[in-house]
């Protein structure tokens, strides 16, 4: 839409008087109400009596309007008051608000976004650069957990954390593989992939989901049969919200022993740190498929003052006890000098609140602990995949960029082979299998408010992202769908008419080859591109 008509959009639902939160009923529509009002009044006519839609609604009108909205926004640069803000929040309390919401949407012509958990690291599930509501799914968070068939039904605003906590509940020898941060809702988490430190034995989340629902553009419930294998493939790791709104996920579990072995080793620049990681790049993807080690990058204080330097830590899991992992990886890996007082023996579920930082002996309820106030920091992620280990000498070079150019930058590695490496690039819309060593993350993270703090930050990042280029995947140089990143291409804004040469900057980044199989999948069931944002799927013809 151009200036004009969107800014005559944005005075229609801004003088919107009607007081939405508490009342059930909504004046009948009229050919001068605003597509807001009409909105309103067809998403009342599309609830039971016993889910009202009023219950649901949240406008700048309501004084609780911005806890709901930063409720979970996780990316404090998304939160500030010159953020784009919703013209009004569903939070559905009933599939019949999900079917409604897309179908009165779709009616009225107004853009959704739809949020599980709010980690989206660009905000594209909160935030927009046009006129947007937001369908918020964190109520449908209910998890079933079948120990006697080795599934669950997870819904799509259920936090890892709570997944991790109910398996648990049932049994200390299953588990599902999924990420490290128990804040993380399966919406999004599992739509894009999904990874965490048992990918090396079981691969990614979307390897390991039997089923789904979905709500369509049409606002129909499909499950795997009634959607068919294209849409089903599509979902595992080609990100959801371009196909529809997902309501939940069946989910495989597996098997793991009663017991695993966690540890963090810590290697200094000065204590040789770039030795030690360029070992670990030989053989951290060919080490037992049982032992998952990360490596992790900070900058921190030097010895000398006003100094940095960069502190390697690696974090590993393995599944099976210590008298077992010691002499394996001292013979493997003995660059890394792991110690039998390094390791900590606790069941799966204990090692979900150790990657998370928490204190051994925390409880396990508190995977259950969702913040109710946004996380006070700004943060940029960006993403690499490496093929070829990278010289000691390079690696040197790259530590010393940090110390003195990326101060605010950290870098987890992510080692791959096992299980991911016996999986087809096209199993799944996630390409990245064999032939990669390992993951990078980089997370740029700053607390000084301000457009200027933003654009230094965001340059920082920029500029050590572009220092890696050499050493990192190329032709496309690829990127990680869950590590959202509008460096690597973006359609702004996020109309209807977004092309697939648009699309195929990120979208080859992301997907590959799958790229194109995602399209088609999109011109099937959403021809019109319904459900679009700056990063979304189009369909061929549009």
């Amino acid at each position: 839409m151009d200036t004009i008509t969107k800014l005559s959009f944005l005075l229609s639902t801004l003088t919107f008087s009607l007081s939405v939160l508490g009342t059930t009923s909504y004046s009948s529509s009229s050919s001068s109400s605003s597509p807001l009002e009409n909105f309103f009044q067809c998403l009342s006519n599309h609830s039971p009596p016993s889910y009202p839609a009023s219950n649901a609604i949240y406008t700048p009108k309501n004084s609780s309007f911005l806890s709901i909205l930063h409720m979970h926004t996780y990316n404090n640069r998304f939160s500030s008051r010159t953020a784009p803000k919703p013209l009004a929040i569903v939070t559905s309390l009933h599939v019949s608000h999900v079917q409604g919401t897309i179908i009165c949407a779709k009616k009225y012509d107004l853009q959704i976004r739809i949020r599980s958990g709010g980690h989206d690291c660009e905000g594209l599930s909160y935030v927009s650069d046009v006129p947007f509501i937001i369908l918020d799914m964190f109520h449908h968070d209910s998890v079933d957990i079948d120990v006697e068939n080795g599934t669950a039904w997870v819904e799509a605003g259920a936090t890892l954390g709570k997944v991790y906590y109910y398996i648990a509940k049932k049994s200390q020898v299953h588990a599902f593989p999924a990420g490290v941060c128990p804040t993380v809702a399966t919406g999004g988490h599992f739509s894009g992939g999904g990874y965490g430190n048992l990918m090396r034995k079981f691969g990614l989340s979307v390897d390991n989901i039997i089923d789904a629902k979905i709500v369509d553009v049409n606002g129909s419930i499909l499950d795997r049969k009634s959607m068919g294998e294209d849409l089903f493939w599509a979902i595992r790791g080609g990100g959801g919200a371009s196909f529809g709104v997902i309501l939940k996920w069946k989910i495989k579990l597996v098997s793991v022993t009663p017991k695993v072995t966690v540890f963090k080793v810590q290697k200094s620049v000065e204590e040789g740190a770039a030795k030690v990681v360029y070992k670990w790049q030989q053989v951290a993807s060919e080490l037992d498929e049982n032992l998952f080690i990360r490596a992790t990058f900070d900058i921190v204080n030097g010895t000398q003052t006003g100094k940095k330097t960069v502190n390697v830590t690696f974090i590993g899991m393995f599944l099976g006890l210590t008298d077992k992992l010691l002499p394996y990886l001292n013979d493997s890996f003995s660059e890394l000098d792991l110690k039998k007082s390094d390791c900590i023996e606790i069941p799966w579920v204990n090692s979900t609140l150790y990657w998370y930082n928490y204190p051994i002996g925390t409880p396990i309820e508190a995977l259950l602990d969702v913040p109710k106030e946004p996380l006070y920091s700004n943060f940029k992620t960006m993403s690499d995949y490496v093929k070829k280990p990278i010289s000691e000498g390079d690696l040197g070079s790259i530590l010393e960029f940090m110390m003195i150019k990326s101060d605010r930058m950290r870098m987890e590695w992510n080692p791959y082979g096992g299980k991911m490496h016996k999986i087809s690039a096209s199993e799944t819309p996630f390409p990245h299998r064999k032939g990669n060593l390992f993951l990078i993350e980089y997370l740029t993270s700053w607390d000084e408010d301000g457009i200027e703090a933003k654009n230094l930050y965001l340059n920082m990042a920029k500029t050590f992202y572009d220092f890696m280029t050499p050493w990192v995947s190329n032709s496309p140089r690829k990127a990680f769908l869950n590590y959202r990143d509008l460096n690597i291409g973006a359609n702004y804004p996020s109309n209807a008419t977004t092309k697939v040469d648009i699309a195929r900057s990120y979208g080859i980044k992301y997907f590959q080859g799958n790229f194109h199989r995602l399209v088609h999948v999109k011109s099937k069931v959403d021809p019109h591109n319904f459900f679009r944002y700056e990063q979304s799927i189009p369909p061929l013809f549009h």
